[in-house]
Order: C-alpha cells, then structure tokens, then sequence
C-alpha cells in the first residue's frame, strides 16, 4: 500500500550491528595490548621526571657478578633505585655510591648461555698488585655480601638529602638510606646489574672468554 512502512523499515540492522559489535570487540584488543605498553611508559616517564632512574643507559638482560678480597671507600652512599632495560622494564636495584674507592684483587664475571654452544664465560680480572681504583663510582645491585666496617654512618636518612657520596647520588624524597663517611668491606660478593665510574683504572687488567660457567663466586 502507498505510503505504508516497509517492513524493512522495522527490521534491525543485522550487519550494522555485526558491524558495530566486532568494531567494539577490536577496540577492546587494541586497549588490552595498548594499555600495559601505555604503563610501562607512563611509568618510565615518571620515573625519569623524579630522576629515580639510577644506571643513564638501558641495561642488558644479564646481571653479572663482582667480587673483591677488599673494597676501601671515601663518601659511602646507599639507596634504592630502578634500572630500566631495553623493553622500558623497570627493574628495582640498591644504589651503592662511592666518591673514592680502591679495591683489591677485583673479579667480574658474566655467564651466557647459548643455542648448541651451551655457557660462555666472560671473566675479567684486576687489582692484585696495585689496587683498582675508581672515582664517583655507582653499583647498580640486587645482592651484596661481605664483611663492613663504617665510620660515622647515618641509617634511616632520607634519600633525597644524601650529601657524603658522590654529588649525583640522591635518590627519591622519603625513601630509606644510608651513608657513611668512609667503609671497608673484605671478602665482597655483589650481583649487579650495571656500573658506572667518573674514571676506573684497573692496573694489571686481564680478560678471559671460555666454554663452561666460570664465575667470581
């Protein structure tokens, strides 16, 4: 009949509203994969405004350990911080900084391990004659082991007021620290993640690559 409604009218719109309900569905993806990426960089980004982040590059995937018969430090300052790695992961580390230190009979070791190969040890070794020294040097740590002697240490202090180590080693406002004026610790073991120096001269320096896990400790 003229001017009557089509029935068709009345009908909904089957492949609109497919149409519709898989646009949702993909909008619901997108946010579930984009969301965790927006984090990890909100994260980062508020990490570096509050200059918490401790190493100034992106770390590797491997911790590698140190160890020395004995570590003398000027300037001992100690706090927690995060390394950030290649993916923007943020990774939670204890600062040790120290403005002068010599150490004895230095090892620093890193293991990888490889497809057919199997492991490969990176060993390196200094400091047995003459001491290693280094100058404004930070560890990036996740353990620490040894026997310390400090001399006039503050435990508890704030972070962000930190003044006896070296001038760039503050972390965050609130968060637990420490300093001292000067430690000693023999038998060091540490696991770490990065180090950074001022200047690092490592006297009767020697290097050794070989198959088979050959660590300091």
């Amino acid at each position: 009949m003229t001017g009557s409604p089509h029935l068709s009218d009345h009908l909904p719109d089957r492949a609109s509203d497919e149409r519709s309900g898989s646009g949702r569905v993909r909008w619901r993806r997108f946010a579930a994969l984009t969301v965790p990426a927006v984090a990890v960089t909100a994260g980062l980004g508020i990490a570096l405004a509050q200059g918490v982040l401790a190493a100034s590059f992106a770390v590797s995937g491997q911790q590698f350990k140190v160890s020395a018969s004995s570590l003398e430090g000027e300037g001992f300052a100690q706090y927690g911080s995060v390394d950030v790695n290649a993916r923007e992961e943020l990774i939670p580390v204890a600062v040790t900084a120290i403005r002068e230190a010599k150490l004895h009979n230095l090892c620093q070791s890193v293991v990888t391990t490889l497809p057919v190969v199997g492991d490969i040890s990176l060993n390196l070794t200094a400091g047995r004659k003459t001491p290693v020294e280094a100058s404004n040097l930070f560890v990036d740590a996740t353990q620490l082991a040894g026997d310390a002697v400090f001399s006039n240490i503050e435990i508890g202090r704030d972070a962000s007021t930190l003044d006896k180590g070296p001038a760039e080693a503050q972390g965050m406002q609130d968060l637990f620290a420490q300093q001292a004026d000067t430690v000693r610790i023999t038998d060091l073991q540490q696991t770490a993640w990065a180090t950074n120096a001022g200047t690092f001269k490592l006297s009767g320096l020697s290097m050794n690559v070989s198959k088979g896990k050959k660590e300091c400790f």
